[in-house]
């Protein structure tokens, strides 16, 4: 079936349809969703009703641009509006805290290119899902979905200012949490 065919189909809840769909995009979605949990069960909750709300807004779909990106979109607010309903406390991070995690910034010793050339993918994603809700959420809307600090903040309901701090702290945390990755891994 090509992709047209699927969502006719899935507009007309043909369950062929339905498992292509699922199967066409499960493991992409996936990645996306356990990047904004702490766990792979978290994630699948969000998969799931993330897909839900697809296919049920698929008439709406306009065809303008990529299928696959505007499902990404759909599941990617989704997992924003678990977080915010489920852990509405972790999302503004004081700037108190903030500072005070922050203040050791300037003494990071491992420089970035030898840091990311010795990590893996599987590395990387247990050092993102160590991060607090508040940080792993705005690093992944800013780094991988490509939102504006601005959309970021309308998003979340925080000022822009208080994204910009998240990313930053989200960026040092993650260095750290891959330094310590790295060094345990090597028996140091």
């Amino acid at each position: 079936m090509t992709e047209t065919e699927i969502i006719k189909g899935c507009i007309k809840h043909d369950r062929q349809a339905q498992k292509l769909f699922y199967e066409l995009f499960y493991q992409k979605m996936m990645a996306v969703c356990i990047r904004y949990t702490k766990n792979s069960e978290e994630a699948k909750d969000i998969l799931h009703e993330g897909f839900i709300k697809v296919l049920n807004s698929l008439k709406s779909f306009s065809s303008q641009g990529s299928f696959e990106g505007w499902v990404r979109r759909i599941v990617v607010n989704t997992a924003v509006d678990a977080l915010r309903k489920n852990k509405q406390e972790y999302l503004i991070v004081s700037t108190v805290n903030a500072n005070k995690m922050g203040e050791n910034i300037a003494e990071e010793e491992t420089s970035e290119d030898d840091l990311l050339n010795s990590i893996s993918t599987q590395q990387i994603l247990v050092a993102l899902q160590e991060l607090t809700p508040a940080y792993r959420t705005v690093f992944n809307l800013f780094v991988i979905e490509g939102y504006s600090h601005k959309e970021i903040s309308d998003l979340l309901g925080i000022s822009e200012g208080t994204s910009k701090s998240n990313l930053s702290k989200a960026k040092f945390n993650l260095r750290k949490n891959l330094t310590h990755l790295i060094q345990v891994s090597n028996g140091n």
